[in-house]
């Protein structure tokens, strides 16, 4: 559950060129990504003055974008220019969030046809003060009944808008009592959760899902490469629900949380038996290295 900031009251939001107020940042009635979920968008996380593998989400964003066939996209010099303006009039330095959503653009009327739409796409960059949502202790995940989009009906790697798929199952947990729901795909092997990628430790080795149905994650690959890079055995492959359930450590990756460990998945309460913990030391291998991944936006 993401606890309400008092700080973020009074924040200033950017819709295209316009600096507006919290209560004042609105898009039209016309916008695309009111019509029907029309929209592209990335996480941004800001510390100390710099954004985490900012060029990595640009690029997915518009890979996203393109996939789509948005039209006029914004090119990534005007973009950063933006999202440094309105940090330096938030005085947003540390300790921050920030969604970033490209929608296709206003509409001279209503529907989903993108022939109706006007010009350029609407632009939105809003920063709040946010830290990471999960707590260190870990979280407890509930195998949801809802699967995954399959690639054949929305690939994974557009990273739109349209989370109905991912709210479904997150309403599952939510009965359930749990933080969040892991969604399998068409097949009943694991795919993600409703809100970030996931990872195990099974016989000294990481597995982490193939990134067919699941969200191909910016923090999901770096973590592959530091695992690689630092001599940790870690494969994609297939994991079934048992297999995750009787695995040594569970985690999960994403912007907003980092890294978290998993406590406890439906009745099953994860214990390593190894007397090392992989987590932990993944963990620190990311908190040293995101120094040297942050690009100056402040």
């Amino acid at each position: 559950m993401q606890i309400y900031n008092s700080k973020n009251k009074n924040i200033y939001i950017l819709v295209n060129d316009s600096i507006l107020k919290r209560e004042d940042a609105k898009v039209s009635v016309f916008d695309s990504v009111v019509q029907g979920g029309d929209a592209v968008w990335e996480g941004l996380r800001l510390y100390n003055g710099g954004i985490f593998l900012l060029n990595e989400h640009l690029e997915r964003l518009f890979q996203s974008a393109k996939m789509l066939d948005f039209e006029e996209i914004p090119d990534k010099i005007e973009i950063k220019k933006s999202i440094s303006r309105i940090l330096k009039i938030n005085n947003m330095k540390d300790g921050v969030h920030i969604r970033l959503t490209l929608t296709r653009g206003l509409k001279y009327t209503s529907g989903m046809d993108p022939k109706v739409n006007l010009g350029h796409p609407t632009l939105i960059i809003l920063p709040e003060w946010k830290d990471p949502v999960y707590s260190s202790k870990g979280i407890d995940l509930v195998v949801s009944e809802v699967r995954r989009n399959s690639p054949l009906s929305l690939p994974s790697l557009i990273h739109h808008n349209n989370l109905l798929n991912n709210i479904l199952a997150k309403i599952e947990s939510n009965k359930k009592k749990a933080d969040d729901a892991i969604m399998l795909d068409h097949e009943g092997f694991v795919s993600e959760t409703n809100a970030t990628n996931i990872f195990m430790v099974k016989n000294n080795t990481v597995y982490t899902p193939f990134a067919s149905y699941c969200l191909p994650g910016i923090t999901r690959g770096h973590i592959i490469s530091l695992c690689k890079f630092n001599g940790i055995s870690i494969k994609e492959k297939n994991i079934t629900v048992e297999e995750i359930k009787t695995s040594e450590e569970v985690f999960v990756t994403g912007t907003m949380g980092e890294l978290t460990p998993v406590n406890r998945i439906d009745d099953y309460v994860l214990k390593s038996k190894i007397g090392f913990s992989y987590f932990q030391e993944i963990n620190k291998l990311f908190k040293d290295s995101v120094k040297g991944l942050l690009e100056n936006v402040v």
